[in-house]
């Protein structure tokens, strides 16, 4: 360590090398492989320990897991800011920048090797592995990631000196008259400007919310785990877990990254492009790889082996959740649509495939999210979220909570909602967000509309068009309401109203022997001897 360095500092380096040198020793890789192999006997017991040769046993687990397991799901929900289906490829993008620096593998054979391990208990094992590994995977990310926080704090003298530096964290290479690159203040700030911050405060608290809200009440990675509870108490057990844990996002994300730019202000907080692309090959910025340099640059020996275990939980966590979930909703509710007699055998071979070929789609689609990310991949999943998650949301709730609502007013609820959405994601691919030097050409709806203003106003219209339409069409039948709202809850179960069943044809033989139709109660074919050996006679 160079004189004059604070003995708290980590010990510099060339800016324009993101990972100089360190990486993981044989003590760490020690730790890594150990911990791959645990986590496989885990997933591998779990095949033997269920019932995974039916469908209910394969995809929900046998309807018999207990509620202490349930609780990773918010940890999954903070390392990767809402996993939704389409962030099955950011997870793995995400997880390959710390994977390859640290091992220096080739991202792709980075990826293969993880989806390899992933796919093997997934496919062995369907829900109950995934949910056994994943509480497992829980409690080893939350003993790294409040390690990391503690030498994080140590690092920059507690809360009060991360307050005090964070603002000072400038990198060394920064042009003097240039606004790039100097923190944000209103970093400590929750309700930020409405108009020129990045969080507005109200797309946070309404805008935000509507994506949350069908993330944790009608997503298949969070549902299936309540339907696999052995009970309704269970269930809530695994809810209220993993709503005490929604407290530590704040302390073992937000604060290591902020203390990663002070520490590393040069190549975390860079603002020239042509550095920031010879430091992690992005010329909008380098803040993805601030958890990485902190793990690979502040711990010591064997802890960041246990904080790589920890980054890998993380991905195998979602990827195993969307897997298996991704394979349910297409074997239960679209394969069995178009094959209603398929055997039980047939499901689980086809819900197996579909695993194997959901791998193949997401390593395809790395490059997508690597060339559209644009240095921010925190906001490149919150904006899909905001353009695809609304209407379905809304339409749940419009469901559940106004018995009116009828099939046609979902659908084209849906329709408008979700075409809008895609609009307005395919305008952000196209009219990429410039740089900080550059002047923002983007058309108006791109540029004055923030994605979480946006998600307001895809709801709004979602909501309208659901109550609009449904008004104006017949209203579902009481058989479709019952105990299917929340005010119809406790109603009785109203019976599909059937009509009487129509007499059966019975059908004789005249003495001509030619069929004569008579009312019956039960259809039967009458043939009397004498007249049918006179007719073949």
């Amino acid at each position: 360590m160079e004189s004059g360095t604070s003995s708290l500092q980590p010990p510099q380096s060339d800016p324009l090398d993101a990972f100089p040198q360190k990486g993981l020793e044989p003590g760490d890789i020690a730790v890594l492989v150990l911990y791959f192999l645990f986590v496989l006997a885990v997933g591998l017991w779990s095949t033997v320990k269920t019932k995974r040769d039916t469908v209910k046993g394969y995809f929900l687990a046998g309807g018999d897991m207990v509620w202490w397991p349930g609780l990773f799901s918010v940890l999954m929900l903070a390392w990767i800011f809402l996993p939704i289906y389409i962030a099955g490829q950011v997870d793995m993008y995400a997880g390959a920048i710390f994977i390859q620096q640290s091992l220096h593998l080739d991202l792709y054979l980075a990826i293969v090797g993880l989806l390899a391990i992933t796919a093997v208990y997934t496919v062995a094992g369907g829900l109950a592995a995934v949910i056994y590994t994943d509480a497992l995977q829980t409690l080893i990310m939350l003993i790294g990631a409040l390690t990391l926080m503690g030498y994080s704090f140590a690092a920059v003298g507690g809360m009060e000196g991360l307050k005090e530096k964070y603002f000072l964290a400038l990198a060394s290479n920064r042009s003097e008259n240039s606004s790039c690159g100097l923190p944000r203040e209103d970093a400590f700030h929750i309700f930020r400007d409405p108009l020129t911050s990045d969080l507005p405060w109200p797309g946070v608290l309404f805008g935000m919310s509507i994506p949350s809200l069908w993330y944790w009440c009608t997503d298949q990675v969070i549902v299936q785990r309540t339907l696999a509870a052995k009970n309704l108490s269970h269930a809530k057990g695994g809810a209220l877990m993993a709503a005490y844990l929604k407290v530590l996002p704040l302390f073992i994300m937000v604060f290591p990254g902020m203390v990663s730019r002070i520490l590393f202000p040069d190549q975390v907080a860079c603002a020239d492009p042509e550095i920031c692309q010879k430091i992690c090959s992005n010329p909008s910025g380098c803040s993805d790889i601030a958890y990485p340099k902190l793990v690979l640059e502040l711990l010591p020996t064997g802890l960041r082996g246990l904080m790589m275990a920890v980054m890998v939980a993380a991905l195998m966590s979602s990827l195993t959740s969307i897997f298996n979930s991704a394979s349910t909703i297409f074997t239960m509710d679209l394969w069995n649509h178009l094959r209603p007699r398929a055997s039980e055998k047939e499901l689980m071979i086809v819900g197996r495939v579909f695993v194997l070929l959901l791998v193949l789609v997401s390593i395809l689609w790395i490059p997508v999210v690597q060339a559209s990310q644009g240095g921010q991949l925190f906001i490149y999943i919150q904006s899909i979220s905001s353009y695809l998650q609304p209407p379905v949301a809304v339409v749940f709730i419009m469901g559940c909570f106004w018995k009116r609502t009828n099939e046609k007013g979902a659908f084209w609820g849906l329709i408008l909602g979700l075409l809008l959405g895609l609009v307005r994601l395919v305008l952000d691919f196209i009219y990429v967000q410039p740089r900080c030097d550059q002047p923002d050409e983007r058309p108006v709806l791109v540029k004055s509309i923030h994605y979480l203003y946006f998600s307001m106003i895809l709801s709004t219209v979602t909501l309208i068009t659901v109550s609009t339409v449904s008004w104006f069409t017949e209203p579902p039948s009481k058989e479709m309401v019952s105990h299917l709202t929340w005010f119809t809850r406790h109603d009785p179960v109203v019976q599909k109203e059937q009509a009487p069943p129509a007499a059966p044809l019975s059908l004789t033989l005249s003495q001509n022997g030619m069929p004569e139709a008579s009312s019956s109660s039960s259809v039967q074919f009458e043939m009397v001897q004498e007249n049918t050996s006179k007719t073949h006679s």
